[in-house]
């Protein structure tokens, strides 16, 4: 459904996009992340037709978007980060514009736009002026027009902004579901909601994807023993003194007791170092029964800060050149 390929974009002597290439299946739904400046923002931009590549390919659903830009464009649903409002509009007024430049049929327009109110939960606000909406529902009424003409792709940047906890719980529902019927690219700074919601994870860094794969085979792949969580019989506090002397255990916590007379801990080493010989060591030394050892799944804030650690300079390759933060 997107494939990009070879993809470079370069801003004078800034290399923002360096010859990347990945591809996002029919139905599934990924999350694009990166640090401010890593490309993120260029390479978004690059698919929607907001800007040109310097090379490569980012083909949508067929269409070369520098070949074909209006049949690509077609398939394409986008929400960038602030919501592309009309302030003066009502919400069914601002619809109707928008399916009107994406020439969806008369016959069909009401129940289209009705259909897309409900998804989002903006029917009550159908005659409210878009300038007087709060920020959730300005977000709400952003997604709204994205979708549209049921386009077959959707590129969200910061879906959930400006929603409350129990809004971006309703969002996430919402992103799931659009998943059955379309593909989807969403990009995002809350990694928890990214994880919660997308199917696999690229992570662009320096103009570079750095990592390509679901959160928990990126997990597997990274930990190589760093991060372990174990049952040990014995006293907390005994067991807590133990450890916390193994120099190469930056953290040592209790986490839960579900056995009597147990506790779970978790353990995190020292970069690149493997903690299970030394975790062995010291519950033998100490005579501390040890119930179980199996690694522990990194968090995808913790993969995300290990494939994005150091690298080059972003004056010498990568780094969005507007200077955008996203």
């Amino acid at each position: 459904m997107i494939a990009v390929q070879n993809l470079t974009k370069r801003y004078g002597q800034h290399l923002a996009v360096d010859n990347i290439s990945f591809t996002v299946n029919k139905g599934e739904i990924v999350g694009f992340l990166g640090p401010n400046g890593a490309g993120k923002t260029t390479t978004m931009n690059i698919l929607t037709g907001f800007i040109s590549a310097t090379s490569g390919d980012a083909i949508i659903n067929g269409h070369n978007i520098l070949d074909a830009p209006e049949k690509a464009k077609s398939c394409i649903g986008y929400l960038p980060d602030l919501p592309p409002l009309y302030n003066h509009m009502s919400v069914d007024e601002y619809l109707n514009f928008v399916a009107e430049i994406r020439k969806v049929p008369k016959h069909g327009r009401k129940q289209m736009i009705d259909e897309v109110k409900e998804i989002v939960k903006v029917t009550d606000h159908s005659k409210r002026i878009c300038g007087n909406l709060s920020k959730g529902y300005r977000q709400r009424v952003g997604l709204a027009q994205a979708l549209v003409g049921y386009p077959e792709v959707l590129i969200f940047d910061e879906p959930t902004n400006g929603f409350d906890p129990k809004q971006i719980i309703e969002m996430r529902q919402v992103i799931k579901d659009l998943g059955k019927s379309h593909t989807l690219i969403i990009s995002s700074h809350i990694l928890t909601e990214v994880a919660a919601m997308c199917d696999r994870i690229l992570i662009i860094h320096h103009g570079q994807i750095v990592a390509s794969d679901t959160t928990s085979r990126l997990s597997t792949a990274l930990a190589k023993g760093t991060k372990m969580k174990a049952r040990i019989k014995g006293r907390r506090d005994q067991i807590q003194e133990a450890f916390s002397k193994v120099s190469i255990l930056r953290k040592v916590e209790a986490t839960t007791s579900r056995e009597a007379g147990t506790f779970d801990f978790e353990f995190i080493g020292d970069e690149g170092v493997d903690i299970r010989e030394a975790i062995f060591a010291c519950a033998k030394a100490n005579n501390l029964p040890l119930l179980m050892l199996a690694s522990a799944e990194l968090t995808l804030e913790e993969i995300f800060l290990q494939v994005t650690a150091g690298g080059r300079d972003n004056s010498e390759k990568g780094g969005d050149a507007d200077g955008s933060d996203n």
